[in-house]
């Protein structure tokens, strides 16, 4: 806040110096402000914005699940800037919290598109896991050079490791960070149908040399008789991974989850359905109490910064998982107050 303060001020100054006007000054800053909400149950432009099909049965919903957004101004002018920060609407922070240095806005949205699509699938996979289908691990990338390099392809499924079981991305993580590099590992390995066991020695992980390192990408894969489309346009990052797992765990099981209420919220989830923390929960909750929604779903990391800025109303679900959220949700439903922050 210090930094923004001397910034606009010596842009005043400046702009005083050179005769120009605050209006047309540009400053270094982009501001933050309430975006627009989605009923993901609904439609956009005509379209059913979640659509499930397959040989599984699907089932109708009332009520609303509103995924939300942050508004993000890039072109900030001093007069502007100052007029935001002084009313409260906007949160004005230096543009490359927003937009990183060394990268430009394009790279910027396309790397936003890209986790919102991983979001689309985490979320699928973790709804999926919940209502009990199979999941298994699936080999991505492999890191070149790495250490699975040759031994492991794209596609594989990992289906135990040392023995031990595996079924999600971070069963691969914790088995291999818990031996250290240099380790042979026996990994149990599915390809075209066929099962072998691939011996992989583990190199030092990056960040902590202390830990192994299989040099490949753990994805997460759900055996099951349903195709899943999310189809929103124009939307990016990873936040709306618990909503949307939620809205298709409402599609895929009888009654109606939300009991006919608008029920916002927010969050990342990874396949196995854990929640977790996101950017810009004030502006999310004031867009959802706006468009109608009475209660928001909270990943635990953002409890605290929730409670300090929430509209009055609005009550707040403490969500740590899908299993948390989707309970919490069946509460609301039948009118009582679920865990809070």
């Amino acid at each position: 806040m210090t930094r923004l303060r001397a910034t606009l001020a010596l842009g005043l100054v400046l702009a005083a110096v050179l005769g120009l006007t605050g209006a047309t000054v540009r400053v270094p800053f982009v501001a933050l402000g309430d975006g627009p909400t989605f009923d993901v149950l609904g439609a956009q432009d005509g379209r059913t914005i979640i659509d499930v099909s397959g040989s599984v049965p699907t089932f109708p919903t009332t009520g609303q699940l509103r995924m939300t957004t942050v508004a993000v101004t890039s072109q900030v002018t001093l007069f502007g800037a100052i007029a935001m920060w002084i009313s409260g609407s906007h949160e004005v922070v230096p543009r490359e919290q927003v937009y990183p240095s060394g990268q430009s806005s394009q790279q910027v949205d396309a790397e936003n598109t890209r986790q919102f699509t991983q979001s689309e699938d985490d979320a699928q996979n973790a709804a999926l896991h919940y209502l009990g289908y199979p999941s298994a691990v699936q080999v991505g990338d492999v890191t070149t050079p790495g250490p699975s390099v040759g031994l492991l392809r794209q596609g594989d499924r990992i289906s135990a490791i040392g023995g031990r079981p595996v079924t999600t991305p971070q069963d691969v993580v914790d088995a291999v960070g818990a031996v250290r590099p240099g380790t042979p590992l026996v990994l149990t390995v599915v390809r075209g149908g066929a099962t072998s066991d691939v011996t992989v020695v583990t190199a030092p992980r990056p960040g902590d040399a202390t830990k192994g390192y299989l040099g490949v990408t753990a994805t997460s894969v759900v055996d099951a008789p349903a195709s899943i489309r999310i189809g929103l346009a124009d939307v990016g990052g990873p936040s709306a991974g618990l909503i949307f797992a939620t809205a298709i765990v409402d599609k895929l099981t009888p009654g109606d989850l939300t009991g006919g209420k608008d029920i916002a919220g927010t969050g990342t989830i990874d396949a196995s359905g854990r929640v977790g923390p996101i950017g810009g929960i004030r502006f999310k909750m004031d867009a959802a109490h706006h468009d109608g929604a009475t209660a928001f779903l909270v990943p635990a990391g953002n409890c605290a910064e929730a409670v300090r800025n929430a509209p009055s109303g609005l009550t707040l679900a403490r969500v740590s998982d899908l299993r948390e959220g989707v309970a919490a949700v069946q509460t609301l439903a039948a009118g009582r107050i679920p865990p809070t922050c």
